[in-house]
């Protein structure tokens, strides 16, 4: 069995959306030093940070939050899906069959992304017209490898929208560098944050 670790290690510097707030790993104490027996530090960071869900609560108002999101649906076979146009529309869905999936998670260009170090606004993106063919067909979870479905310019979020107003869960900010399009177990279990808006997650695959 083969296990792929996709999640974006939460680090002092990454990458974030502009507007949330930066990463800070503060070490507050040091093994021997001013006499200190272990290591401790304090982390702050957003709750959008490095690979996250958002769940419904994000944007809707009487949404679901993170700690009440149903773990069956962020554990269980989930299909990669290899994209190499410059947005997820329509008809780059075309070719694929969904009927048969519940989560289905979108590889392109975006994971080769991960080693800059400022953002980059013209990441692979998904249409609403595709957020509405994906609710139509019934996926329950989306998952992406950059910091948003949205395009970067979008205000009001619309395929953000789409998706949770349908309770379709999202997962962004994956690394799917080393993953091959297929059928993969997928186990996904952000932080239990109470009330949360979303929460940063570790997330693998594993290949039989």
């Amino acid at each position: 069995m083969k296990i792929y670790d996709v999640t974006v290690p939460i680090s002092k510097g990454m990458v974030v959306f502009p507007g949330d707030p930066a990463v800070r790993v503060d070490r507050k104490s040091t093994i021997n030093k001013d006499g200190a027996k272990f290591n401790t530090s304090r982390y702050s960071f957003g709750s959008h940070t490095g690979t996250h869900i958002d769940p419904p609560f994000h944007l809707i108002e009487n949404g679901t939050t993170v700690d009440n999101l149903p773990l069956e649906l962020l554990i269980g076979r989930a299909r990669v899906v290899e994209i190499t146009s410059p947005r997820i529309d329509e008809s780059a869905l075309e070719e694929f069959d969904f009927t048969a999936d519940v989560r289905v998670l979108f590889k392109t260009r975006n994971s080769y992304l991960w080693d800059r170090k400022e953002l980059v606004k013209d990441f692979v993106y998904i249409t609403e017209g595709a957020a509405r063919a994906l609710v139509n067909e019934g996926i329950k979870v989306v998952g992406i490898d950059y910091l948003s479905v949205d395009r970067f310019e979008s205000k009001e979020l619309e395929t953000h929208r789409i998706l949770l107003e349908a309770n379709v869960l999202i997962v962004e900010g994956l690394d799917l560098r080393e993953v091959e399009a297929g059928d993969y177990e997928m186990i996904c279990l952000p932080l239990k944050i109470k009330d949360g808006d979303g929460a940063p997650a570790r997330v693998i695959l594993r290949k039989q």
